[in-house]
């Protein structure tokens, strides 16, 4: 049952405008300091939500404050690795504290090997181990923190940021791309459990998107081309992407964010358990 102010208060001939009834919520958002993270912070805080920063970037305190001062909202960061367990409910404490209990979270901090593997055997299980560490132990330990409040209240949603190379077994990174495929599976899973207890849960795949991740990736792949024959990564990269994306272009951070908001908002009341792709038809191309 949607609120009489809000959702239905903005009607222009007749059609109800998009209102998202963000306002004075809290949502953590991982990996906040950069990219998708931190185009999704902005998202947020300019519908009116109140930000939690988790990153182990030195500059996520300054990245909040500069959030703060252009939204007007209150924004904290907060130095946090979501491959230990402590770190996260501590960081958690600290969330609830400083702005209160967390309705919403996007869980996007990620890594990357930093090698091609294709073939995989050009890495070495050691090459896995810190990948896996960050992206499905990351996934496990935020997932176990926020839940117990938002079943507490009846409330909240989830969206964990996984990408189209976890649904088409991408060679580019396996570590990566078998972590991004786990962090599918899982949102399912916990969308099944909490579903009784009003929590969604759901999964956004990023397609090619320029941020310092992907270009990590990608450079690995572009420094294995034969060096007579290699372009400027630039150049490299934009007939790559001219290729494989039917809409023959990268993706931004903010729309990725876009589809975060969204997902985390009443509009999408009745979406739970899926996986939603952002990636300018790159999956059905592929």
């Amino acid at each position: 049952m949607r609120s009489q102010v809000g959702a239905w208060e903005r009607v222009v001939n007749g059609y109800e405008l998009m209102e998202l009834n963000l306002n004075n919520h809290v949502a953590v958002i991982t990996g906040g300091a950069s990219g998708i993270g931190r185009a999704t912070a902005e998202a947020f805080a300019a519908e009116g939500a109140n930000v939690a920063l988790w990153d182990l970037a030195a500059n996520v305190v300054d990245v909040a404050g500069e959030i703060a001062g252009s939204a007007g909202r209150r924004v904290i960061g907060l130095t946090v690795d979501v491959g230990d367990e402590q770190s996260v409910r501590d960081a958690l404490s600290e969330t609830e504290r400083q702005l209160g209990s967390v309705q919403h979270l996007v869980h996007s901090a990620a890594m990357g090997s930093g090698k091609f593997g294709f073939p995989f055997l050009n890495l070495e299980p050691a090459d896995w181990r810190r990948v896996l560490d960050v992206n499905v132990m990351g996934m496990v330990h935020v997932a176990h923190a926020v839940s117990p409040g938002m079943i507490e209240r009846k409330a909240g949603t989830m969206v964990f940021v996984a990408s189209v190379a976890g649904q088409i077994g991408s060679p580019t990174d396996p570590p990566y791309s078998a972590s991004k495929a786990a962090n599918i599976n899982f949102a399912q899973c916990m969308a099944k459990d909490l579903a009784a207890h009003g929590i969604r849960v759901n999964s956004l795949c990023p397609g090619m998107v320029k941020t310092p991740l992907n270009k990590n990736v990608w450079q690995s792949w572009h420094d294995r081309q034969p060096p007579g024959d290699r372009l400027s990564y630039e150049d490299w990269a934009k007939e790559k992407i001219g290729s494989i994306v039917p809409l023959g272009k990268w993706q931004e951070p903010a729309d990725i964010a876009d589809m975060a908001l969204f997902l985390s908002s009443e509009r999408a009341a009745h979406v739970t358990g899926q996986t939603v792709n952002v990636d300018g038809g790159y999956v059905m191309h592929w």
